[in-house]
């Protein structure tokens, strides 16, 4: 409409100025020239502007990353043509339709995989510890009727075997962490920070700040998790000496750090995550967020926040 309105305004003006015989045929020639460069000037800013609040949705689109939660540019509300308006709106929408579908599959995932973790610790616990006090048993009774020179041999037999039932009790223990319900988070994590240093060597520090009374049963079991992966990864992967874990805690929020002084990595290898997205995909759950800062050489730093836990 534009294009037709401009074109026909420089006709007729070029034809007034023909009829009135004021201007020679040169003055048409102007005055259509002006309409042409009115006409591709305004052409130029009408599709700016057309397309500007396109180009911004198309950012947002390629910035997009569920594996973070809804990325915040795609929530405003983008000015522009209804198409655009509508496109912006029906792209959040399913932003939003993926983000729901993420977090239960993943908390169904997780859930499923704590059922699990139960179930193999009570199996531990109640059959095979069983199996392995019944054979403690029987080899104390060997032990006393056996001659002298069998003695010796079933003492570190049974030895051997009361290990292993030491460390069966353990891995059923981290596989579902009873002081977690029993004590609560505190003792749990003091706990198991004091099982890693006195079972690996390694000198660690618990410190602990706040209250977690108001923390739901669901980010308390998702910062234990958390806990238990990053002490794993210092122990199995950093070569650290040091290993600090802090809590702190306030209201309904809650900050967890896990710090080393390890090798450290670098994040950017896809090779080396650890067990990060496990470990943020659980936060993703309680609404909260993973931090991971490191570099070879200079250990690594995990900080996990839950609820309205601040920034500073």
């Amino acid at each position: 409409m534009v294009n037709l309105l401009l074109v026909a305004a420089a006709v007729i003006a070029g034809l007034l100025i023909s009829d009135a015989s004021i201007a020679e045929s040169s003055t048409v020639g102007v005055v259509v020239g002006f309409a042409v460069a009115a006409t591709l000037a305004i052409n130029v800013y009408l599709i700016s502007s057309r397309f500007e609040p396109l180009e911004r949705l198309v950012e947002d689109m390629e910035q997009a990353d569920l594996s973070g939660g809804t990325n915040g540019p795609t929530k405003k509300e983008l000015r522009g043509p209804d198409e655009v308006r509508r496109l912006n709106r029906t792209f959040r929408e399913m932003l939003e339709r993926l983000e729901a579908e993420r977090r239960a599959g993943t908390s169904a995932a997780l859930a499923a995989q704590e059922r699990e973790r139960s179930r193999i610790a009570l199996d531990l616990h109640d059959e095979v510890n069983q199996s392995l006090t019944g054979v403690l048993l029987r080899l104390e009774t060997l032990r006393r009727s056996a001659p002298a020179e069998m003695q010796e041999e079933l003492a570190e037999t049974r030895e051997l075997a009361a290990r292993a039932m030491e460390e069966l009790l353990a891995l059923a223990h981290r596989l579902r962490p009873a002081s977690l319900d029993d004590l609560g988070l505190r003792a749990a994590i003091a706990g198991l920070v004091e099982e890693n240093g006195r079972r690996t060597g390694l000198e660690t520090a618990f410190e602990f700040e706040g209250d977690v009374s108001g923390i739901t049963p669901e980010a308390q079991l998702v910062t234990y998790r958390v806990a238990q992966e990053a002490l794993s990864n210092a122990v199995q992967h950093s070569g650290a000496e040091h290993v600090r874990v802090r809590i702190q805690g306030a209201g309904d929020s809650l900050e967890l750090r896990v710090t080393d002084d390890g090798d450290g990595f670098d994040l950017g290898d896809p090779n080396s995550g650890l067990g990060l997205t496990g470990m943020r995909e659980r936060a993703l759950l309680v609404d909260g967020s993973l931090v991971v800062e490191s570099r070879p050489g200079e250990g690594t730093r995990v900080r996990l926040r839950t609820g309205t836990a601040d920034d500073g």
